[in-house]
């Protein structure tokens, strides 16, 4: 975001005044340079629209006013630097034409080149400024050498107008380009979550059940050695192995829990998280009121958000009780987990709070730490609630 350093409040130049100083002088050379542009921008916006109508019947008329657009795009641009210097406007630059554009073909690229709203949006500016511009610079250059001494009061109301223009026409959509930031950014959280569970997995797998593994196939391999030679030594040995098989058995099935585990498949949430309260080292009363199952994405995420909230309480909270809470509210899944322990819990914590801050969010949700020093600790969580598809029978056709 751009903002001009000696403007207060952002882009609100100070009150105009009889003396002219430096933004009065600014004001004025932006309305005077308001005639030229609008001849430039006029004339190149009916020689487009000219162009690409006349020719549309033909290969070449659609791409010409695709590549037309992507100028007045440069034309918008040039304007915003304009307004930001001399008139102290605060405004941003829209998103680059190529976003959401990779993989498609040609057509997919024309299409998304003649539906750019910033492109329409600055062709119409063009198109409207030329009569405004004349107006401006006319009613300008009399005040200069006539009404000189309300000059100032006179180019500040023009300016405004300008201002107005610039921010209507040549700004971005505020709601669609902070969706399309955030959006970005929520991309990159769920591709960096992946990786690192990814990573996850593999050292669970190589440092855990592989290793297991392999020294089962060792031990079996001496035992296969000894079978004839010391029955005895060898029946130790594969009675070890069948131990160690158990254990490897038992990580396996601790892994996949991780990933998914099969009674949240099974049962839901409710046995889901009855499970992991279970086994937290603080007694947890867990409630859950859904009138139904919400899709497995979202059924996934609540149930590991309040499995690390609830690792959090055993390895940090010094809690005597703990609470957990799911219930819908309108279209959102709604979790809250609370305990009576210490508190101080922080976003910044080393906790894996900001962590699960950031997954949430990445997936249109809302994560609330409630934690002062003392306690009780209370962190909100909601999820977009979507509602599971129905399963088809198995065997079923559909005609």
């Amino acid at each position: 975001m751009t903002t001009s350093p000696s403007t207060p409040d952002g882009d609100r130049p100070p009150p105009p005044r009889p003396a002219f100083d430096r933004w009065t002088w600014k004001e004025i050379a932006h309305l005077l340079a308001d005639l030229p542009m609008s001849v430039a921008g006029f004339v190149y916006s009916v020689v487009l629209v000219a162009l690409g109508a006349g020719l549309s019947v033909t290969v070449i008329g659609l791409p010409l006013l695709a590549l037309g657009l992507r100028g007045a795009r440069g034309l918008g641009r040039a304007e915003r630097g304009r307004a930001r210097k001399l008139l102290g406007v605060r405004i941003d630059e829209p998103s680059p034409l190529t976003h959401g554009r990779r993989h498609q073909g040609f057509f997919g690229r024309l299409w998304s080149g003649l539906k750019d709203p910033v492109g329409w949006r600055a062709l119409l500016y063009s198109f409207i400024r030329l009569p405004w511009g004349v107006a401006v610079f006319v009613v300008t250059l009399v005040s200069l050498f006539v009404l000189w001494p309300v000059l100032p009061y006179v180019a500040r109301g023009l300016g405004n107008v300008d201002r107005a223009m610039v921010r209507a026409l040549l700004s971005p959509s505020d709601e669609l380009e902070a969706r399309i930031a955030e959006l970005e950014s929520d991309r990159g959280v769920v591709v960096d979550t992946a990786a690192a569970d990814l990573r996850r997995i593999e050292r669970d797998l190589h440092d855990g059940a592989q290793a297991r593994l392999v020294a089962l196939a060792m031990g079996l391999g001496l035992a296969k050695e000894k079978l004839t030679a010391d029955p005895e030594a060898a029946a130790r040995m594969v009675d070890e192995a069948h131990g160690e098989v158990k254990i490897a058995l038992q990580e396996l099935r601790d892994l996949a829990r991780g990933i998914h585990p099969a009674v949240l498949t099974d049962r839901g949430l409710d046995a889901a998280l009855s499970a992991i309260a279970s086994r937290c080292t603080v007694p947890v009363t867990v409630s859950v009121e859904l009138p139904a199952r919400p899709a497995e994405a979202i059924e996934g995420i609540a149930y590991f958000t309040v499995s690390e909230l609830l690792q959090n309480v055993s390895k940090h909270s010094r809690a005597a009780a703990a609470t957990v809470d799911v219930w819908r509210s309108g279209d959102r899944l709604m979790l809250q987990v609370t305990d009576d322990g210490q508190g101080g819990a922080r976003l910044d914590g080393g906790t894996g709070m900001s962590g699960l801050a950031e997954r949430l969010g990445a997936v249109d949700g809302l994560f609330v730490l409630d934690s002062p020093e003392g306690g009780p600790t209370t962190v909100t969580a909601e999820l977009p609630w979507r509602d599971r598809p129905a399963v088809r029978p198995v065997g079923s056709v559909t005609r």
